[in-house]
């Protein structure tokens, strides 16, 4: 299943700053929009496995998952 996220992006001076609207701390800074773009995709992707494991560990044991779609 494909999640799609927004990224605020500006560019300011000689860098290209941006940040994800729906994770908080997912942010990057870049000389161009391509690298700001692969940054961000990069920081989001280990920010989304990171709170994976940190919800599985948090859990012990005797849970269940659950998919939710909004």
């Amino acid at each position: 299943m494909a999640n799609t996220f927004t990224a605020v992006v500006k560019h300011e001076g000689d860098w290209w700053i941006g940040w994800i609207e729906e994770v908080s701390g997912v942010n990057a800074q870049e000389k161009t929009h391509t690298e700001l773009v692969k940054s961000l995709k990069i920081a989001l992707k280990e920010a989304l496995e990171f709170n994976r494991e940190e919800a599985i560990r948090a859990a012990e044991s005797n849970y269940s998952e659950e998919i939710l779609n909004v």
